[in-house]
């Protein structure tokens, strides 16, 4: 299973999120952010565009994570290093691993993270 996970900004478009999705390689099963950002337009029309079911991840699961980068200025809002990685590494589930880092949209709206974990 993959899940991609999304942080981003108000002013992120679904472009911004599609270039960050891509950046980070894309093909996943599933699309998360935190919670607030889950009842975005952006976020609901990114998992509506892409067919794709979209998981909200509260602040205490998102804050459970180890994540690869940290800004601090999201740490002290959202509880976490960073909200892509974070969201990604909750909704794969127990065993989940990190593909990689957070990408930057070219736009720099965005943020987007996979990890994947083997189902058995």
């Amino acid at each position: 299973m993959r899940v991609a996970g999304f942080g981003f900004r108000g002013a992120a478009t679904v472009a911004s999120l599609q270039d960050a999705l891509a950046r980070a390689g894309g093909g996943a099963a599933l699309l998360a952010t935190a919670e607030g950002k889950a009842e975005a337009p952006v976020a609901r029309n990114l998992a509506e565009t892409l067919g794709l079911p979209l998981v909200a991840v509260g602040r205490a699961d998102l804050a459970a994570q180890a994540t690869l980068t940290r800004s601090a200025k999201v740490a002290e809002r959202f509880g976490t290093g960073s909200v892509a990685e974070a969201a990604a590494l909750a909704a794969c589930g127990p065993g989940a691993r990190l593909l990689g880092p957070r990408v930057v949209s070219g736009d720099g709206l965005a943020t987007a993270a996979i990890a994947e974990r083997d189902e058995a």
